[in-house]
């Protein structure tokens, strides 16, 4: 029984043994393939997936941003800036960081102009999105203020502003851009493309908030915009927007436009309109005020016609400056339809024809001419067609070609009516008189030298027609048109508007077109006023003193030496008024 018992208890403590080895194996075992395990998967994620991880790893903490290209400046032709950006800050959220329940977004509200309610409800209607905007374009220490409240989700970023120094003195020249800098209007709109720049690229570390760390490297820079030199002069612009929105206010206009253009050159050297609009600010934006009425708007010229009926005459060869025209009996018939003068004048030469504006005169002028002389004539001046100044909106106005002229069309032609101009191409009219003959491209952009002309008329036939406008300045309906030290030359007008149901009785367009110094133009300017209610409302009245405040003081500004001396009689001469 012990030899049993013995050999029993030997056989289990071998059992016990045995099992006490294979636990430890198993153990071990399992030991060692976790520690190959892990070491396999250490020598995975350095070695084998070692670029995707770190790509991964890239994606949550570095991201490619965008710069920001700042658009092109514009300037008037002295470098005086127009349109300029300026860098700014906007706000933004990413909803899905941004707890909208925090207490802290009452104060976020109030520092950024907003309604609380709506920004909560912003919050949580794009709950899902990581990018809303919730102010652009604000000032710095604005963004600043916003940013310090510890908001979490909240960031800021750079963008650009487009800022106009000159507010509404330049804004129908210059126009305006939307918030993301795209042109919507004038030189804003017909120079886009040049002007917008090309955004670039940088990588940059964040950290888990989205917050930029630092920048790592630069992908592409970003290329600004390219700049405008304009043609116009920022100190003639602001005479010219001064002493127009001072008749408009005065006579209680319904509008005004006055050009400006440099004779020699066809750059334009003013350009304004009354109403305007502050670019900078369009929170009481009009659509009507939008336009550039110096390009967009068509009227009927009126008298300011009978001078380029004169050089019509002129040239062709069938008439000299000392013609004579019977006017009597002071109008003209055609069936039911009369040509008047203010009285019967007579016998008139081509001087007087001018200095009295005597409709009568220039419509037998035009009889014997024909229709299709004048026409040819007008549209050698550049009437009834784009300037070419690549200005949008441009409107190009009528000039009749009827198979077979009527005599009271080739008349009513001859003084402005039946047909239709913009104020800048009335301006290039009388540019080539001032000038000798010669029509330039007009042009918004600053020119290095003189461009290339065409010449349309002979300087003996300009040299007349000037000495004609001296004359209706110095003795006929332009009175008050002289300028003060310097002697002036042009022709009034006064013209119905037309309306829904034709021409308005008491409605008029009073208008002046001239140039100055006279025996040397280096200026001409056009200066409509629409509908002037108070007081008189003739172009001798309305327009005229307008061109003689703006003249004089463009003339002294450009150094141009004074013609003419002070005297009681200047003084007389310069307050006294004609009609026209």
């Amino acid at each position: 029984m012990s030899g049993q018992g013995t050999h029993a208890n030997s056989w289990k403590q071998k059992l016990v043994t045995g099992l006490k080895a294979w636990r430890f194996g198993s153990v071990l075992g399992v030991f060692l393939l976790v520690v190959a395990g892990i070491g396999w998967r250490l020598v995975d994620l350095h070695v084998v997936d070692n670029d995707f991880l770190r790509k991964q790893g890239d994606v949550r903490t570095i991201r490619v941003e965008s710069i920001d290209a700042h658009r092109g400046v514009v300037t008037d032709r002295h470098g005086e800036p127009l349109a300029v950006s300026t860098p700014v800050q906007t706000v933004w959220a990413n909803p899905s960081e941004t707890d909208p329940e925090d207490p802290q977004l009452a104060a976020l509200a109030r520092i950024l102009g907003l309604s609380e309610g709506a920004l909560r409800e912003r919050l949580r209607q794009y709950a899902g999105r990581e990018f809303i905007y919730l102010r652009r374009k604000v000032q710095p220490s604005m963004a600043r203020e916003a940013l310090a409240l510890g908001v979490g989700g909240i960031y800021a970023r750079q963008e650009y502003r487009r800022y106009y120094p000159a507010g509404e003195v330049t804004a129908h020249v210059v126009g305006f851009t939307d918030i993301d800098e795209h042109g919507q209007e004038g030189i804003e709109l017909a120079y886009n493309k040049w002007l917008t720049g090309e955004p670039g690229q940088k990588r940059v570390l964040k950290d888990n908030r989205g917050r930029v760390i630092k920048d790592l490297m630069l992908i592409r820079d970003a290329r600004p915009g390219k700049d405008l030199e304009l043609s116009i002069d920022l100190r003639l612009q602001y005479l010219a927007y001064r002493e127009l929105k001072a008749v408009v206010g005065a006579h209680k206009a319904r509008g005004g436009t006055l050009v400006m253009l440099d004779v020699d050159t066809g750059e334009v050297l003013a350009m304004v309109n009354q109403g305007s609009y502050n670019p900078n600010d369009r929170s009481q934006l009009a659509a009507e005020n939008l336009r550039n009425k110096a390009i967009t708007d068509l009227f009927e010229p009126g008298s300011t016609m009978k001078p380029l009926t004169i050089a019509a005459a002129l040239e062709s060869g069938e008439y000299t400056v000392n013609s004579t025209i019977d006017t009597s009996p002071g109008f003209r018939r055609f069936g039911r339809f009369t040509i008047r003068d203010h009285r019967n004048y007579g016998v008139l030469d081509l001087t007087e024809i001018i200095v009295k504006s005597s409709n009568v005169g220039v419509s037998n002028i035009a009889t014997d001419l024909g229709g299709d002389t004048l026409r040819n004539l007008y549209a050698r001046l550049g009437l009834g067609q784009a300037t070419g100044i690549g200005f949008p909106g441009e409107a190009v106005g009528v000039l009749p070609a009827p198979p077979k002229w009527r005599p009271v069309e080739e008349s009513t032609l001859s003084y402005g009516y039946g047909m239709s101009v913009n104020a800048l191409q009335l301006a290039q009219a009388y540019m080539v008189i001032a000038n000798g003959g010669i029509r330039y491209p007009l042009s918004l952009m600053r020119q290095e030298q003189r461009p290339q002309g065409q010449r349309v008329l002979s300087e003996q036939v300009t040299r007349a027609v000037r000495d004609m406008l001296k004359q209706a300045v110095a003795r006929g309906t332009g009175k008050r048109a002289q300028p003060g030290l310097y002697a002036a030359g042009g022709k009034t007008g006064t013209v119905h508007l037309v309306g829904a149901n034709g021409y308005e009785d008491s409605q008029y367009k009073a208008i002046f077109a001239g140039m100055a110094p006279i025996d040397d133009p280096r200026i001409v300017t056009v200066v409509a006023v629409d509908a002037p209610q108070a007081g008189e409302y003739y172009g001798g009245e309305v327009a005229a003193p307008v061109f003689a405040r703006v003249m004089g003081d463009a003339l002294r500004l450009l150094n141009v030496k004074p013609e003419l001396e002070v005297s009681e009689t200047r003084v007389s001469q310069v307050t006294s008024g004609g009609r026209g």
